[in-house]
């Protein structure tokens, strides 16, 4: 056992030189640092607590937020006011969205089509690579831009402004009790409005929540919010079928009104789902959370408007047309390929049209669907090149598995009625793109996030299920009233 060595100023540490010195300086002031410290401590905290602590009879100063709280948090107002943002944001994108939808198409279809295919052929190219090229990945690729582009840069900016304002959390707030009720955490409140941006990004928000049991709740029900991918899906045949039901005056109120009936849909179904499966597969003790309410600030809207154009707008656009390249050759490939005579896409579509009808849809609207697992982005102009194929308009095509010159909602709504499309194929599919299987990539992250196969199936399987069984009675019910 080695002896201690003796303290010198050589060999002295740091510390107990300024242990030395604070000592000295300390002896030199005439007051007692401690006790100013402990009063400075409890003058804060008293503070503090002036500003959060009401006490019965007490008049608090009134502030603008507690002003704006009382209204948006309400138990009367809080969800009239958070539906009647909601409504006023679809308004205003299906509104905004027709005139710079319409402009893109006619650069890009109208215009951009043609030119690209003079260009093929005077560079010699065989009919088939221009076909592939041209009528299938271009295509393609163009009705996903000026079919989303213009909703998405207005929605998405309008979403990101009320999250900057500050509101989002008081959705958050408004929906805690509902979760609690349904058996499911009250954070469940955040990755559900996270998934209304991207469902895969829903999914990994879910990381918040504590309680294994509660967060599984979360990650299955987050498909239930209608993502980015959908939502031009909802805006457009709202607009083209049940805003054309009204005066024109009223047209946009209305399909405003049915994209927020089956955003709320979708929440109503979360909640359901939730206390089922609460009480069921996933049984357990809720948990309980704070919940924060940060202040109300002005928006920064240059920020906010490139925030949203540039990670939400642009990115969600990149993501769509990464997968149109390839989804536009497989459509154009299965449109010319063919057996015993008739096209693959057309076998297809006849192989899954009995189960379509019955479920108040069409076999190629489910085709579509299978071709856009990869992203619900591509979905729409999937169903317009397989309803060219189908109903043979050459005034809209050149060759199978083409379509371009759909200048106008009213070319559009025809096409699809020469389809067979009808005011119940419009409601059905609005109610199939909210409750269908996840895109690829949002399984995919289910899966990472759970690391189980069972409940990665489950997650997949289960909106899928709801949405045939949803969609099967309300067309039964539709024919039984007609």
């Amino acid at each position: 056992m080695s002896e201690k060595t003796p303290l010198t100023e050589s060999n002295r540490e740091p510390s107990a030189e300024l242990l030395e010195v604070a000592h000295r300086l300390r002896q030199g002031l005439n007051v007692d640092i401690h006790e100013q410290v402990v009063e400075a401590i409890y003058e804060d905290a008293a503070r503090l607590a002036g500003r959060a602590v009401t006490r019965p009879g007490e008049q608090t100063q009134p502030t603008l937020d507690r002003a704006i709280d009382r209204v948006v948090t309400s138990r009367i107002w809080g969800f009239p006011v958070m539906i009647a943002l909601f409504a006023l944001m679809f308004w205003l994108t299906i509104s905004g969205a027709n005139v710079p939808s319409a402009l893109l198409a006619d650069l890009l279809v109208d215009n951009g089509y043609p030119w690209l295919k003079q260009l093929t052929v005077s560079l010699g190219f065989p009919w088939w690579l221009s076909g592939v090229l041209v009528d299938g990945m271009y295509l393609a690729t163009a009705w996903v831009v000026s079919v989303m582009l213009p909703p998405m840069a207005i929605f998405f900016p309008l979403f990101t402004l009320l999250e900057d304002f500050g509101y989002l959390p008081r959705v958050a707030f408004n929906l805690d009790r509902l979760f609690q009720m349904a058996g499911a955490h009250g954070k469940q409140s955040m990755s559900l409005m996270m998934g209304f941006g991207c469902n895969a990004a829903g999914v990994v928000a879910t990381r918040i929540i504590d309680s294994p049991r509660e967060r599984l709740l979360a990650i299955i029900t987050n498909n239930f919010a209608l993502c980015n991918g959908r939502w031009p899906t909802q805006f457009l045949i709202a607009t083209l079928f049940l805003g054309s039901l009204v005066p024109a005056q009223l047209a946009g109120v209305v399909s405003a009104a049915a994209v927020t009936g089956v955003a709320m849909l979708g929440v109503l179904i979360t909640f359901v789902v939730s206390w089922a499966l609460s009480r069921t597969a996933l049984r357990g003790e809720v948990s309980t959370f704070s919940l924060e309410l940060p202040p109300y600030r002005p928006p920064h809207f240059w920020q906010t408007l490139y925030t949203s154009l540039v990670d939400r707008t642009v990115f969600v656009l990149w993501r769509a047309m990464v997968f149109a390249v390839p989804a536009g050759a497989i459509i154009w490939l299965s449109a010319n390929l063919h057996v015993g005579g008739v096209s693959v896409a057309e076998h297809l579509i006849h192989l899954l049209n009995p189960a379509g009808v019955l479920l108040g849809l069409n076999g190629v609207i489910l085709l579509a669907y299978v071709v856009a697992i990869p992203a619900n982005e591509i979905v729409i102009p999937t169903i317009l090149m397989f309803t060219v194929l189908v109903t043979g308009q050459t005034e809209l095509g050149q060759g199978a598995g083409v379509m371009f010159e759909l200048d106008s909602e009213a070319t559009l709504k025809g096409l699809l009625q020469a389809g067979g499309w009808t005011t119940l194929t419009a409601v059905n599919l609005m109610l199939f793109s909210l409750l269908h299987n996840p895109c690829s990539t949002t399984i995919y992250t289910i899966y990472k996030e759970t690391g189980s196969w069972k409940w990665t199936t489950v997650a997949t399987a289960l909106p899928l299920g709801l949405g045939v069984l949803l969609t099967l009675i309300i067309a039964a019910f539709w024919r039984w009233l007609a």
